[in-house]
């Protein structure tokens, strides 16, 4: 897979796969597996067939197919996945910052393509939305083969540029998810947090599990810059002389501060927060987060980020 596409990494891809994502809330699917579901009775709309394989629901098997073929196979179904993830991407300006390593949407952009891949591997459905002020471009989610390639698409088409208004998107995309699921957002979260706040909480009222993935470059935390430096806005056209030495204690306390205060919110509310830089090992910080995921008690709550 890495040889048509950057950000499909098949280690990465490995140690995701291997813990797996699940829901901490009752997800909206089809077909019994890894994921709870509060449906019972559901008929699907019929969309094509897939071979028969190891563990899948017998009551699916298509006898006439069988006939004709001599081989075992399952009707799919439109909606057929346990899990619905929706992954919204930081495209704004602001995400291609990368001095050293990739960018920080160069590092967004391979979790979530590696997600993609490791959720379709799991017959879930997986969604992808590239947002700045608005969603810019979206595939919705579907567990079809195809969909990775619509995905990879999209991402290695991408060109990061304009502002952010992460909660404005949050809310639109609240509104058009008619089952609860999973949503993973990738951000360097420099937006309005009031208005995310509220966004969080209505996709929490409606029954979503939540994860964050908080992207940032270790200049960003350090300030490690030397000398007399011209710093500018990414996202506007501010310029600022100065001589980092000066503040650089100031700085750092203020944004670990900045940044703890987002992860508390987040934690207290039920939400899954992970910071994530770009010299990280992707594949390994998100693989652990899953895995501590998984010993994590199901979430018991609902809407508790826009009651605080």
């Amino acid at each position: 897979m890495a040889s048509w596409s950057e950000y499909l990494k098949p280690e990465v891809i490995a140690r995701l796969a291997s813990v797996g994502l699940y829901s901490r809330t009752a997800v909206e699917g089809t077909v019994s597996g890894l994921h709870r579901s509060p449906l019972k009775g559901v008929s699907p709309e019929f969309d094509d067939y897939r071979e028969y394989s190891f563990g899948d629901d017998l009551k699916n098997l298509d006898w006439r197919a069988y006939a004709r073929s001599d081989r075992f196979y399952i009707k799919r179904y439109e909606e057929e996945s346990n899990l619905r993830a929706w992954i919204l991407l930081d495209a704004s300006a602001s995400m291609k910052y990368g001095r050293k390593g990739p960018t920080k949407f160069a590092q967004a952009a391979t979790i979530a393509a590696c997600l993609s891949a490791m959720l379709i591997k799991q017959r879930d459905a997986a969604g992808l939305t590239l947002f700045d002020t608005a969603g810019r471009m979206e595939v919705r989610p579907s567990a079809r083969r195809s969909q990775l390639l619509k995905i990879v698409e999209i991402l290695e088409g991408a060109v990061p540029g304009g502002k952010t208004d992460l909660g404005s998107v949050l809310s639109a995309t609240a509104d058009q998810m008619r089952r609860s699921g999973v949503v993973i957002v990738l951000s360097d979260l420099l937006t309005d947090l009031d208005s995310l706040y509220v966004a969080l909480g209505k996709l929490q009222h409606a029954g979503h599990d939540v994860l964050m993935f908080h992207l940032l470059d270790r200049d960003e935390i350090e300030l490690p810059f030397e000398g007399s430096v011209i710093f500018r806005d990414i996202e506007g056209e501010e310029e600022l002389f100065a001589e980092p030495r000066a503040f650089r204690t100031a700085y750092r306390a203020a944004m670990n501060q900045y940044i703890a205060d987002i992860e508390r919110r987040l934690r207290v509310c039920g939400i899954d927060y992970l910071r994530i830089l770009t010299d990280d090992d992707v594949g390994e910080v998100v693989s652990r987060h899953f895995y501590d995921r998984k010993r994590r008690a199901p979430l018991g709550h609902k809407g508790r980020m826009s009651a605080l």
